[in-house]
């Protein structure tokens, strides 16, 4: 056996590889038949300390981690690890709830466990902490499978389809990079992210009472972007969220204003409730309008395809229903010619993962990323979490996920690790 696995390994690289670049159901039916039969034997929930406090510089946010991760320990000897986030209680819960399931079952069986998990979570109220321990699961049956197989993640998903990644930066007070804040320091972040080679930011500059958006909170947000535009001279771009803050009334008025601005999308100005609403916002402006990762498997986002409610599909890998949901998603998107823009800011894993999916998904825009998170926090917990090189990021050539996790979080009890269910 071991020798086989270190065989299909070198084949990672050669033929199984140059399957996965054609045929993206080859390449996961090719990493299937070279893996080896395994069983799930042991399900440990990994949470880490509410006291520990991870910032960057002077000024900047401290903070706990907000995800927990899932590890599927197999008879092989192989653990995969996935991840979700927040409220992490619920989610260990929910696994708790669902892991008799999973033992005994083979991971490699992808499609098979999802819908089975599903079904079960669909027949009582499907979403929350369900929908999110799910993905979790999903993501660390794709971290084994590409393990057995000697194969990174992109190479399942179908092979790349570009060598790198371009990021772009969500700019918050609250994930601040060192002391700079919006506001009266937009100019400064602005130079910063130009400087470090990020040409495309995301901000939140639009707020009001009641879900409505007064004059004076449309004139305030529109300056931040007149203040960026006059900062970068037309070489960043900009993508607006709302966070859901408006009604339809509100975010039509916004989507008007935002026109003569060139903006990259506008994300999120209503509450993702009702497909029809928001194909009538997209219908009335020129502007982009994005969403949402809110929304969770492709059964959710199929109406707002239908009714071209949006021109850019974003998706959390953490929250949709895991990795193979998420390029199932794109895929739907993929034929309706909208491209995807990923969102990632939770833990590491989902954001190694994402830089994987976003390889392979031949409709992609962007993907979001933050410096403070990938500067200061992912490298307590991973060594590898990808850095941005001329505003890109490339995928791991490591087998799986390949999430480099450091050992000593769970000698120095960073990790708290509970077994929730073993053979």
């Amino acid at each position: 056996m071991t020798k086989r696995r270190a065989f299909l390994r070198q084949l990672g690289a050669g033929s199984l590889a140059a399957a996965a670049v054609n045929a993206p159901l080859a390449s996961m039916q090719a990493a299937v038949n070279a893996a080896e039969p395994m069983k799930i034997t042991r399900i440990d929930a990994v949470t880490f300390r509410k006291d520990l406090q991870i910032g960057g510089g002077s000024g900047s946010r401290q903070e706990a981690p907000e995800w927990c991760w899932v590890q599927l320990h197999t008879d092989s000897g192989l653990v995969g690890t996935g991840e979700t986030y927040p409220w992490d209680q619920g989610q260990i819960g929910a696994l708790k709830d669902h892991a008799r399931q999973l033992l005994g079952s083979d991971p490699r069986d992808i499609d098979g466990l999802w819908r089975t998990l599903y079904f079960n979570i669909a027949m009582r109220g499907a979403g929350g902490a369900d929908m999110r321990i799910l993905s979790a699961i999903n993501m660390a049956q794709m971290d084994l499978l590409g393990q057995a197989a000697g194969m990174p993640l992109y190479r399942l998903l179908g092979g790349k389809t570009r060598p790198r990644v371009r990021v772009y930066n969500t700019t918050t007070d609250y994930w601040a990079i060192d002391n700079m804040k919006m506001g009266p320091d937009t100019t400064k972040i602005v130079r910063f992210l130009l400087d470090y080679g990020v040409t495309a930011m995301k901000i939140y500059p639009f707020r009001g009472p009641e879900k409505y958006l007064s004059n004076d909170a449309l004139e305030q947000g529109l300056k931040w972007i007149r203040d960026i535009h006059d900062t970068a001279g037309g070489k960043m771009d900009i993508a607006v969220d709302c966070w859901a803050n408006f009604d339809f009334a509100s975010a039509k008025r916004l989507a008007h204003a935002l026109e003569p601005y060139n903006i990259m999308y506008l994300e999120d100005a209503m509450p993702n409730i009702n497909a029809q609403s928001y194909a009538e916002l997209a219908r009335s402006t020129s502007v982009p309008i994005c969403l949402s990762e809110t929304l969770a498997t492709r059964y959710q986002y199929r109406e707002f395809f239908e009714q071209k409610a949006c021109n850019v599909a974003m998706y959390d890998v953490s929250w949709c229903g895991g990795v193979t949901e998420a390029k199932k998603i794109a895929d739907m998107a993929d034929a309706y010619m909208i491209p995807t823009s990923p969102h990632t800011c939770g833990g590491p894993l989902l954001y190694i993962c994402a830089t994987h999916l976003s390889t392979a998904v031949p409709n992609f825009l962007i993907m979001e990323s933050n410096y403070w998170k990938y500067a200061h926090q992912f490298p307590r917990f991973v060594e590898n979490a990808p850095r941005p090189v001329q505003g890109h990021v490339t995928a791991s050539e490591l087998p799986g996920i390949g999430a480099k996790i450091k050992p000593e979080i769970f000698r120095n009890g960073d990790a708290i690790v509970e077994t929730v269910a073993k053979v």
